[in-house]
């Protein structure tokens, strides 16, 4: 029997039952890909970030309940939090070698910063059957990259839609519903991804490396605070720095255990 120790952190979140949740677990060296996935599925979280000891930092890996995905911010996050905070990690900043590249992330106090690659997009016109899953009758602009992203009139727009999700299955379609915010926040957002089996994530750090160089040109600023308007919601502290984001958030854990896995 072998034992692993694993942490479910609630990231972008300075509380319990706010933010995402991510189940991380530690490893010595990766274990077989469907034997990952089983336990992503066991633990049933939208995300199990799995991570081993290489040079100069780690490699970190993350699963749905249904696949392997190459990029994810608020997983990347609570693996940053367990390290900083349960393994003792010395150093201010961790360097992950993922699918993505190589990722950084940096703390100061209680929070922590991403640097991702920015995401960029293309304006083009939206399938009209993602448009009626999603409840959307009207947009301001829709662009592409890795994934939809959909401009709304207003913060009520995003926050009363209620998405057909098995609609959206057919064409496994991932969009960022966005619009801008209000005298605190720059930029709200929902993120839907049923097809990976994520109807909605409740804070998406990948889906912000689109966001934040769309609302910075839109905006005219470098630096921006935006609010994920999910159930469970998240701030996110942005920064556009040439051709790399930074989001900046906090984590907490929830609980800590060990997997015995025979």
């Amino acid at each position: 029997m072998q034992t692993l120790p694993v942490w479910l952190v609630d990231a972008f979140s300075e509380n319990n039952f706010t933010g995402n949740p991510a189940a991380v677990c530690a490893l010595e060296r990766w274990l077989p890909d469907d034997q990952m996935l089983q336990m992503a599925q066991q633990h049933n979280q939208s995300e199990t970030a799995f991570f081993i000891p290489a040079k100069g930092g780690f490699e970190l890996r993350w699963f749905t309940t249904l696949v392997e995905v190459n990029l994810c911010g608020h997983a990347t996050l609570a693996t940053a939090h367990v390290i900083f905070n349960h393994l003792d990690y010395p150093d201010a900043r961790i360097h992950f070698d993922t699918a993505s590249g190589r990722l950084t992330v940096s703390r100061d106090g209680e929070w922590m910063t991403l640097d991702f690659p920015a995401g960029q997009t293309a304006e083009l016109t939206p399938p009209p059957d993602m448009l009626k899953a999603l409840g959307v009758t009207h947009y301001r602009h829709a662009r592409k990259g890795r994934a939809w992203l959909i401009e709304l009139d207003n913060r009520e727009q995003v926050e009363a839609l209620m998405p057909d999700f098995a609609a959206m299955l057919p064409d496994e379609h991932k969009v960022c519903v966005t619009a801008k915010g209000d005298d605190k926040y720059d930029f709200v957002s929902r993120f839907f991804s049923p097809g990976v089996a994520v109807p909605e994530d409740p804070v998406t750090g990948s889906a912000h490396t689109m966001l934040i160089p769309y609302w910075s040109e839109k905006l005219g600023k470098t630096t921006m605070l935006a609010r994920q308007v999910s159930a469970r919601g998240g701030d996110v502290r942005c920064e556009l720095r040439g051709d790399r984001v930074q989001m900046s958030g906090t984590a907490v854990t929830w609980m800590q255990g060990k997997i015995l896995l025979r």
